[in-house]
């Protein structure tokens, strides 16, 4: 920043001017971003002060009034005026000498508000001559509000159209200027306009684009600077860097020779991201149990890039979604060189533990318990302190029974596409009814499946995600003594192979699409399967299932609709046989009691509405057919136990949130009349 030096100017009987002005180039700030305007006002504003020195100078000073004052202030331009006398008979000064302190401040302010009367107004350069630019003149002209010509100034007043022209946006420095002329006084304005936008240098921006930096400022080519149009424009490049939650501003402007425009941007560069662990109960530092470095892995704030705090809350999301952690916060700091250092507190959860808990199976629907299961259950949420997890699992009831063991590792070591990695070892007995069960008979069928298998997951692009995976199953039949049958009392067979068990090795493919997440959303899902006869044995067939959702809001109620279908080509077990109807397909009808085929499409439509608090109400539809596959099923299941193939329901029921997520009790017709109770819990499948 560059300061004029004092300069004494036009001096004649009457009048003496002394003031200081600074020109641009403006001055750097550091904490914060330059604003011409803002800057030009919070100067102006001081302007006050150097007026009131000035004439506080002329009361303690000889009448000759020879000192100049120096103003130290740093303002982008400043002016000053005093009107004295050299008459003895008109000199304040001798007037003031024997006053006391109170009175000499009361002159003071006297002197401020006295009134001066002006014959004639001018605009001029800083030498007093007219202005190449008449455009700029009138500009100045057109900012005076107070002083016109034949009208009694003060102090004060001139002051305020200083500011006027200053605020124009169009003049670097202005300083008012009086003549005792033979009509009377003349007030001359004398002011500098700033250079003509001739080009534009930009420093420290990484991150903004070139693009949106010459649109900001285009208009301005050409013309002179206006501060005014200046500071919109550095306030649209602050505005481009706070949409995007990045840690920048313009730091510092200055004009340079030849109407150059100099723009220091200051973009705050991530240095350093450590991980410090707190106590849950004290909040003090301590050892954590989780590697710094399967958290570093997570977040996608890398050290060089300019932070983002937008970038930094998903990071904090993204860690919560790990599971093992409690509490996280990002804690920027500064560090050396303008860049900031990161510091993400992590308060972590019990890592382990026992749990209990309780359910409903969808294939027992006779019975005392009606298909309530208990499961009790070990986890370890971060095995080795990387997040990987390890479920043994036990869930027990009437006569369903499944053991489980999953181990997970959700980021595979040494892998960039956040590809997850679970191994499976399941053992399991659910109820043969959906397809095989009657009144008469057989209503005791229970399916043993042995299964072990590894899956890789990982997500494709935004919302989507994939799965690919190899299952080996190991599955028979078994009467209601635990006794191995191949047909039931139909003469049916229950295996594909004639075996008591059916071996397949099953290579998966899925794909999934979720929307925000929650179930009133988007969602797509596709699943493919295909039995590979590696032994002669082993079974050979291909499945294709898919399912679709959407929301829709309806004022305070929402409309949800869905749909699925699939199909089954090769040799596959009857047991494996799309079931239609129950809970989670057409309800009005018991679990599998439409139809059991190669093929199946069920649609269902839903509107649910809140009641009171956690309640909402919901009415329904739902419809499913096995498109006249029913035959095509080995034994053909469904058509011995005279399943129509399809069939409709309908009906109302109540939602209730709670902790194991929503309960359903609802009350459905179908279309033969009959009606029936459906409970069930969490959201339909």
């Amino acid at each position: 920043m560059k300061r004029n030096t004092e300069n004494t100017m036009l001096r004649n009987d009457d009048v003496r001017i002394v003031s200081s002005s600074i020109k641009i180039p403006l001055p750097s700030i550091s904490k914060h971003p330059t604003c011409p305007l803002r800057t030009a006002h919070s100067h102006i504003a001081n302007a006050t002060n150097s007026i009131a020195q000035l004439i506080n100078s002329f009361t303690s000073h000889s009448a000759e009034l020879t000192r100049s004052v120096i103003q130290k202030s740093s303002l982008l331009c400043s002016a000053t005026l005093s009107l004295t006398g050299d008459r003895k008979r008109k000199c304040p000064i001798r007037r003031l000498a024997s006053l006391s302190l109170a009175e000499e401040a009361q002159q003071k302010a006297r002197q401020n508000e006295e009134r001066v009367l002006i014959s004639e107004v001018l605009v001029r350069n800083k030498d007093g001559e007219e202005l190449e630019r008449k455009d700029l003149e009138a500009e100045a002209a057109q900012a005076l509000k107070a002083c016109r010509p034949n009208s009694a100034l003060t102090v004060r007043e001139v002051q305020e159209d200083v500011h006027r022209i200053i605020n124009s946006g169009y003049f670097s420095s202005c300083m008012p200027v009086a003549v005792d002329t033979r009509d009377g006084i003349r007030l001359v304005f004398q002011v500098e306009p700033n250079q003509e936008f001739q080009g534009l240098v930009c420093e420290g921006a990484n991150v903004l684009p070139a693009k949106f930096l010459e649109d900001s400022m285009r208009d301005g080519y050409g013309k002179i600077i206006n501060l005014r149009r200046l500071d919109e424009a550095i306030s649209s490049i602050n505005n481009w860097y706070m949409e995007r939650g990045l840690f920048a501003m313009v730091s510092a402007v200055e004009i340079l020779s030849g109407g150059i425009l100099r723009l220091q941007v200051s973009e705050a560069e991530v240095d350093n991201i450590s991980i410090r662990f707190l106590d849950r109960k004290t909040g003090e530092t301590t050892m954590g149990k989780t590697k710094p470095e399967t958290i570093l892995r997570q977040i996608t704030t890398k050290k060089g890039q300019v932070y983002s705090m937008l970038e930094g809350k998903r990071d904090v999301e993204t860690v919560l979604t790990m599971g093992i952690m409690e509490d996280v916060s990002i804690i920027p700091q500064p560090a050396d060189t303008g860049k900031v250092d990161l510091v993400m507190n992590v308060v972590e959860r019990p890592s382990g533990g026992f749990s209990a808990g309780g359910g409903i199976s969808s294939g027992i629907t006779n019975g005392p318990l009606r298909g309530l299961i208990g499961s009790f259950a070990y986890s370890h949420r971060n095995v080795f302190g990387k997040n990987q997890k390890l479920n043994i699992s036990l869930e027990r009831g009437q006569i369903d029974s499944v053991y489980r063991i999953n181990y997970t590792d959700p980021w595979i070591q040494g892998d960039d596409k956040r590809t997850s990695r679970t191994i499976m070892i399941q053992n399991s007995r659910t109820p043969g009814t959906i397809v095989h069960g009657n009144a008469d008979g057989n209503g005791s069928l229970t399916i043993g499946r042995i299964t072990g298998g590894i899956e890789f997951s990982r997500p494709i692009r935004p919302k989507w995600s994939g799965t690919a995976g190899l299952v080996f199953q190991h599955a028979g039949v078994r009467d209601e003594k635990g006794i191995p049958i191949i047909k039931d009392c139909y003469s049916s067979p229950l295996t594909a192979s004639g075996n008591t068990h059916d071996d397949t090795l099953l290579a998966k493919l899925e794909t999934v699409y979720t929307g925000s997440g929650d179930h009133g959303s988007s969602m797509f899902v596709l699943n493919m399967e295909k039995g590979l006869p590696l032994l002669p044995e082993w079974l050979s067939f291909t499945r294709v299932n898919a399912r679709a959702r959407k929301g829709v809001e309806i004022g305070p109620a929402r409309l949800h609709l869905s749909i699925s279908g699939g199909h089954v080509v090769g040799n596959f077990s009857p047991y494996e046989a799309f079931a239609i109807g129950g809970t989670n397909s057409v309800r009005g009808y018991e679990e599998g009691s439409v139809g059991s085929g190669r093929s199946y499409i069920v649609g269902s439509g839903e509107i649910s509405f809140p009641m009171y608090g956690p309640v909402e109400g919901v009415i329904f539809s739902d419809y499913g057919t096995d498109l006249g596959s029913g035959p095509t099923v080995p034994g053909d299941p469904a058509g011995a136990r005279k399943k129509p193939g399809s069939g409709y329901g309908y009906g109302f029921g109540i939602r209730v949130e709670s902790p194991l997520g929503p309960l359903r009790l609802e009350y459905a017709f179908n279309d033969k009349q009959d009606k029936r109770f459906h409970f069930g819990v969490g959201h339909r499948n």
